[in-house]
Formats: structure tokens, sequence, C-alpha cells
């Protein structure tokens, strides 16, 4: 599989086929969770940019557990309203990670394709 990006028009696709080795692979965090919000991928990445660790994190529900700070109109309601409409969702925001660090600016892509069973939350931080 060739080198996954943060701007890829596919990704969402590509994110499906991916190995936990590809996931580690990318210089940006990529979080998957199940229609659940239940977390099932958690790259490298994200956890040294985080300072979570893949076992504190994963089985673990993504927006009222891991990244509660994400549990608004924002983010985590974009993913339902895309879930209750049977649509794709693939949003870019600028946004503001507060949780646990002093504040962080990135951008987020949120991913979510009708009937996939995982959804995620790409996060690249800013320089």
């Amino acid at each position: 599989m060739s080198a996954l990006s943060f701007d890829a028009v596919d990704l969402a696709q590509r994110l499906g086929a991916a190995s936990a080795e590809d996931l580690d692979a990318v210089e940006f965090g990529i979080i998957g969770f199940d229609a659940d919000t239940v977390v099932r991928q958690y790259n490298r990445f994200e956890s040294q940019a985080a300072g979570l660790s893949p076992t504190s994190v994963l089985g673990l529900p993504l927006f009222t557990t891991v990244a509660p700070c994400m549990n608004n109109f924002m983010v985590a309601q974009r993913f339902e309203d895309a879930a209750a409409d049977g649509a794709a969702l693939d949003e870019t925001i600028s946004y503001v990670l507060t949780l646990r660090m002093k504040p962080v600016k990135v951008l987020l892509r949120l991913l979510a394709l009708p009937g996939a069973p995982m959804r995620y939350v790409l996060v690249q931080r800013r320089l």
C-alpha cells in the first residue's frame, strides 16, 4: 500500500484496508472507532503526541472517556448526524485540543462511510 496522506481523496477507504503497520507509518494521528464510538485503532503518532498508550485507550468510548473535549457539535455530533442520515462524512476542521495538555491547535479530519465498520478522527498537529 502506498503511503497514507492526511489530504488523500480516498482516505476513508484506504484506512479501512490499512494494516496496523500502515497506520503507524504516518505522521499524523489516527483514531479509529466503531459504531458505538469504542476506540479500536490508535496509531503510534497519536499515542506519542497525546501521551496516551494504545493499551490505555483501546476498548474505551472515544467521546466520553478518551477525548471528551471532542464530545460536541463540531465533532461527535457530525458523526451522529452522518450515521442517522446514512451519509458519508469527510470534513476537515480547525480545532483546539484541550484535554490533559495545554491548548494545541490542530486540523481534524472526520471520516465515515455508510455501512463501514470503522469511523476515523485524524489529527494533524500544526507547527
